[in-house]
């Protein structure tokens, strides 16, 4: 058997698992929100925004005179840009992501697929292109274009960590990268760097497993990589929980730091927690400006 054997055999088995991933993740997207996506700014659109106080320079047939008949003072009936905006995602594919630290407990990748797959059909069935980094699937509009980001999402990487990819992000977009984010944060740096030159903003979504926050271990401990490429052995694994968790918390704040400095938005989210609430911050996430 060759090595590529087990990675071919798993990614069948995701390719097997697409309609059921596919379900739940519009099951998923009902549950959160349903209606139109807006930007919630004026701008052309049809949808109702609010009323403002009529300004000089306002054209006379823009003024509601049905509000305006309150009071004294004349309203204008402002509209709610809709135009449509490319949005990016981009998943880790790396063997790190493929950790559960429980057998009930999907692995943290199906997390962020669903995660990933449920927003596109949120912001798809608002109007907006999606589509992920790299070339494989461009940011493109309609009911197809689901099924192609979820063909490419199948596929896993060989790598031990993965480092988001920032190429096909389209200038003044939208991007999304969601990822355990314990690999080089270097690489996290430089593609937030380039996205900022390009005017994408966007969010990162830290998928952990509870296991990895706790460090439930004591006694002898055998800690290997996903990929198995890093190996260590204790007798006293509780000693070193302390440290673990220090320097976790280290890499969590140097990411918020990574964030902030690029105008991004930062989630934390655990596979043990249900997967409504990081949607819903993902989807008011991208309609947030900083």
């Amino acid at each position: 058997m060759t090595a590529e054997a087990p990675l071919r055999a798993r990614a069948e088995g995701l390719g097997h698992a697409l309609p059921p991933l596919l379900a739940q993740a519009q099951h998923l997207a009902a549950t959160v929100i349903l209606g139109d996506h807006g930007r919630r700014q004026s701008g052309t659109g049809d949808a109702f925004w609010q009323f403002r106080q009529a300004t000089p320079g306002d054209p006379l047939r823009r003024i509601d005179w049905r509000r305006s008949a309150r009071g004294d003072v004349p309203y204008v009936r402002e509209t709610e840009w809709q135009a449509a905006q490319s949005v990016t995602l981009w998943v880790d594919p790396s063997r790190s992501m493929t950790f559960s630290g429980a057998k009930a407990r999907a692995p943290k990748s199906d997390r962020a697929r669903l995660l990933a797959l449920a927003l596109a059909v949120l912001l798809l069935r608002g109007g907006e292109r999606v589509g992920l980094s790299g070339d494989a699937v461009p940011p493109r509009s309609g009911r197809a274009q689901l099924d192609r980001i979820a063909g490419a999402l199948a596929e896993d990487g060989t790598t031990e960590y993965g480092a988001p990819v920032p190429e096909g992000l389209v200038t003044h977009g939208r991007a999304v990268f969601l990822s355990d984010f314990l690999g080089d944060l270097g690489a996290v740096e430089s593609a937030l760097a380039q996205a900022a030159d390009r005017g994408v903003a966007g969010a990162l979504v830290q998928v952990l497993d509870p296991a990895e926050e706790d460090f439930p271990f004591d006694g002898r401990t055998i800690f290997e990589s996903m990929g198995g490429t890093l190996r260590h052995e204790t007798l006293r694994a509780g000693d070193l929980r302390t440290r673990y968790l220090d320097r976790l918390a280290e890499r969590k704040a140097r990411l918020a730091t990574l964030a902030h400095a690029a105008g991004w938005h930062l989630h934390l989210h655990h596979t043990g927690q249900g997967a409504a609430s990081a949607l819903l911050w993902l989807y008011r996430a991208l309609e947030r400006r900083r």
